[in-house]
């Protein structure tokens, strides 16, 4: 009776209150909220999701205390456009932030407006990449554009400052900060955004031989010749053996030319970053692997699988540390009693090629950039190692945070909370298709296009080519099967076109205005 009485009394203070006590211990009603994402974290490379290429325990760890999901898509696959749609819960035509060439408008009502109105602490820490100020934090410390490896500057609410260090370590050490200098008697919401791995993928020193006697399997797809597919694939200028600069990327070459341009001026900017004792270190770790290289003089496919070991071999080395950090924090949760009241939310900004299609980077709607790591761990409410197959969106990331935490969701956000799917409620199909819309065509060439993804099919547009692609996802895994204008697939053809006008409407994007 008495225990029935007290767990009554524990209740009227979590409906009546924002915290209340138990055993002396001050526990705060709202859930607490982490939103951890990377820059250009493939899905393949988080050991959880079981390809084999690298291990990530901590990140591992989060699934097995959550959810994992399978089929988590962008809207846009491109960096500063992913995150305003996560931002704001409206698709890049609405929020304005198309490609990376835009600045965001920051008037404009964010998921961090939104929570900082409902009583919680609010902070952007990391990788920002949106331009314009952030607003709706009331602290933020954020890297200036791309931001740097090495010893990198950061904004701090408006003060740029240079900092020694790795950049992976140091946005967790002022995450940690933060979280030891907020105020205790409201709930918080922290951003906490790497850099890593973004292309450099330039590695932290301690990881500088990680790798160095592992030799990658090269995807099946690596030298896939694009004989299905339309002229996008055939124009991209990202394939590792042919766009990948040999001084900026593969780090092949230390100091440049005074008169180097391009990427070769970019790299000696981002090596300039480095100490006269930091510069050692790297030319003594890369200065016998370069040797090596060039005096093997590789040629045709050789050289392409050489490069593509050299980026593999980078690109884990970051996310290792990327690894690392997430276990920094959530260390310092459990240390700080805050591990049983904090939703953990990893995920990137999208997905990346490691290879596949030949290619390194994002922006296509092909499975590998279109489909983004989703990790959410909820302390009691979503059951420890449970995954999905259930499709979500970018697009619903907003509304599932507010609703998470009983905020209202704004009428104008066009996605949908995925709250059931994550209490194991959700009935039938949360989305029985996820829409795609491409703006960017400078950088790496890929033209844009719109398209539709189903259970079993994906339909792609490149509107101003007037071009079409068709995939049978349950035949075709690796989209190399272009079926559009196949007699067996006319009628499925016709519906994905139905379903693409459709999804058009519903999100009122104007373009293209036709698809004759």
């Amino acid at each position: 009776m008495k225990q029935k009485m007290f767990l009554s009394i524990v209740l009227s203070f979590i409906i009546g209150s924002n915290s209340f006590i138990v055993m002396g211990q001050k526990i705060t009603g709202r859930m607490n909220i982490i939103y951890i994402m990377s820059d250009d974290h493939a899905y393949q490379a988080i050991s959880a999701y079981g390809f084999g290429l690298n291990n990530t325990p901590h990140i591992d760890k989060l699934a097995k205390e959550g959810m994992k999901f399978n089929r988590a898509f962008v809207t846009n696959s491109l960096c500063g456009p992913s995150r305003a749609v996560m931002l704001t819960g409206k698709l890049s035509h609405i929020n304005g932030f198309k490609d990376n060439a835009t600045t965001f408008d920051n008037t404009q009502t964010t998921v961090a407006h939104l929570l900082h109105d409902a009583g919680y602490q609010t902070a952007l820490i990391g990788k920002w990449h949106l331009v314009s100020e952030p607003k709706g934090f009331d602290y933020y410390n954020i890297l200036p554009g791309q931001g740097d490896y090495n010893n990198p500057d950061f904004i701090e609410n408006g003060v740029r400052k240079k900092h020694s260090g790795y950049v992976t370590n140091l946005t967790t050490d002022f995450a940690i900060n933060w979280l030891d200098k907020r105020d205790e008697s409201k709930p918080f919401f922290l951003v906490y955004q790497q850099k890593a791995p973004h292309r450099n993928w330039m590695p932290e020193p301690k990881y500088y031989h990680l790798f160095d006697s592992t030799t990658f399997p090269v995807p099946a797809n690596f030298f896939d010749d694009y004989s299905t597919r339309t002229s996008a694939a055939h124009e991209q200028e990202m394939e590792v053996n042919r766009d990948m600069n040999p001084a900026y990327d593969t780090k092949l070459y230390f100091d440049q030319p005074k008169d180097a341009k391009g990427l070769e001026a970019l790299w000696q900017s981002v090596y300039n970053r480095y100490t006269p004792e930091e510069k050692k270190a790297w030319e003594a770790a890369y200065g016998p692997g370069n040797a090596a290289f060039l005096k093997a003089n590789y040629q045709g496919k050789d050289m392409a699988i050489a490069k593509y070991q050299r980026y593999m071999k980078d690109y884990l080395r970051c996310v290792q540390s990327v690894d690392d950090n997430v276990g920094r924090l959530m260390a310092y949760l459990k240390e700080k009693g805050l591990d049983k009241n904090t939703i953990i939310i990893y995920t990137s900004d999208q997905g990346f090629y490691l290879g596949e299609h030949g290619w390194f980077d994002k922006r296509f709607m092909y499975e590998e950039s279109y489909r983004t790591p989703l990790i959410v761990k909820w302390p009691g409410v979503v059951k420890p190692k449970t995954v999905t197959n259930q499709m979500v969106m970018n697009l619903d990331y907003a509304e599932t945070l507010l609703d998470m935490v009983g905020v209202k969701v704004p009428a104008d956000m066009q996605g949908k909370s995925f709250v059931p799917v994550l209490k194991q409620q959700q009935k039938g199909a949360f989305h029985d298709a996820v829409y795609y819309h491409y703006y960017e065509t400078t950088t790496h060439h890929v033209a844009k296009h719109i398209g539709v993804r189903t259970e079993a099919y994906k339909l792609i547009y490149f509107y101003e080519k007037k071009e079409w692609e068709l995939y049978d996802l349950r035949k075709d895994k690796s989209e190399m099967n272009n079926v559009y204008g196949k007699t067996a697939y006319l009628q499925i053809q016709n519906q994905l076109k139905k379903r693409l006008v459709e999804l058009q409407k519903q999100y009122k994007d104007p373009e293209p205005a036709s698809f004759q």
